[in-house]
């Protein structure tokens, strides 16, 4: 969902920071050279962002002109074509109404249409995947309930019924392993699909960034309490839908220190802790790490540091960036710290928006409010 920035507070933790800082390397920043990533060399270093939607009307297939949107991106000269967050099961994974599954048949056989035109367009397709956890209410989700790892509600209303969200029911031992075998069979799905990747959603508050953060994770178990307890469960997911993607396949993960609810709110306590984080996911079998971020650009945690930065000096696995990222010399800025730049709103609402950065037009960035057309029945451009 898009919503407006609100100014950050930040609580501490007292473990400290251990780790060997990685120096970051040689790199492009010509947003239109090749880039080598896993078996896949991308044409530019342009990426369509994941972006929420909710057109899926019927069987959890999103409209015919949603699907479009994404093949003629590639059509385009998009490289990195990432869809919008699919629902990891039919129980309680699903947090907004008409949110889109690929684990029918069905719903196989639409992907694959998709990805088909994608590939054949001349760029990769990256399937997102997540489990809103307490970003959701008992009605939405087939299973009546609301989960997360620990009974917090978020402190805001739920914006789409301006009512409290729910108490989550606090995740049981039995409930953390069903919902990982979620991931594990839309991940199935998906690379039945035809899809070139898969990437976990670890970001914006949703059930897998909400075991990251003590602000929502007050479990006192192994899932809980010190940073690398809870990056136990991201780390589970992780490992359970690797062997299920194929060598020759991509799997990213996604992180923010941002959430769709609370925004006030810093999920990190610090520089330290985030890069304890990015620590973890170095160390495991996953090929890039899409950094999310209000403004690109924006000091991190006080640390005369961006995200990115801050990012690179615990990894040297590909970086992805996103936020407000609208014009040439954004986009230029951008790549100077990281490997490939995603837009949003502004592939969002302008399908030649390659063709102006290689052109270099002059391009405002887009509001919020314009960019709330993906949540109405006009279609995209």
């Amino acid at each position: 969902m898009l919503y407006q920035k609100i100014p950050t507070t930040r609580y501490l933790i007292e473990k400290p920071f251990k780790g060997t800082i990685v120096s970051q390397s040689a790199k492009s920043t010509d947003l239109f050279s090749p880039f080598s990533i896993g078996a896949f060399t991308l044409r530019n270093r342009i990426g369509l962002a994941p972006m929420t939607r909710m057109s899926s009307k019927k069987d959890s297939i999103p409209r015919e002109d949603v699907l479009e949107f994404l093949v003629r991106r590639a059509e385009n000269d998009v490289a990195l074509i990432t869809t919008e967050a699919v629902v990891s099961d039919y129980e309680s994974a699903q947090g907004y109404p008409g949110q889109a599954r690929v684990t029918t048949q069905r719903q196989i056989d639409a992907w694959r249409g998709v990805t088909d035109r994608i590939r054949a367009a001349g760029a990769v397709s990256i399937l997102q995947i997540f489990h809103c956890g307490r970003v959701a209410w008992n009605e939405v989700n087939p299973a009546g309930r609301c989960i997360a790892p620990s009974a917090i509600r978020p402190e805001q209303p739920n914006p789409l019924t301006g009512q409290p969200y729910p108490l989550p029911d606090a995740m049981s031992e039995f409930d953390i392993a069903h919902v990982i075998n979620g991931f594990v069979e839309t991940v199935k799905g998906g690379v039945a699909a035809g899809f070139d990747g898969i990437e976990i959603h670890g970001a914006h508050g949703y059930l897998i960034n909400t075991f990251l953060s003590a602000y929502s994770n007050q479990r006192t178990d192994a899932y809980g309490g010190s940073s690398k307890n809870r990056f136990r469960f991201a780390r589970e997911v992780i490992e359970a839908v690797r062997p299920h993607i194929p060598a020759d396949k991509l799997l990213f993960f996604r992180i923010s220190n941002w959430g769709v609810v609370d925004m006030q709110v810093s999920l990190f306590a610090d520089a330290r802790e985030w890069q304890e984080i990015i620590g973890y996911l170095d160390a495991l079998p996953i090929d890039g790490i899409s950094v999310s971020t209000y403004r690109f650009s924006d000091e991190a945690f006080g640390s005369g540091r961006n995200m990115a930065q801050l990012t690179r000096e615990r990894t040297r696995k590909p970086l992805l960036i996103c936020g407000q990222i609208h014009d040439r010399a954004s986009a230029e800025a951008a790549l100077a710290d990281a490997d490939i730049v995603l837009s949003g709103k502004s592939l969002l609402l302008n399908p030649h928006w390659v063709a102006d950065l290689r052109a270099g037009k002059e391009m405002p960035a887009f509001s919020s409010e314009a960019a709330n057309i993906a949540y109405t029945e006009a279609p995209l451009p």
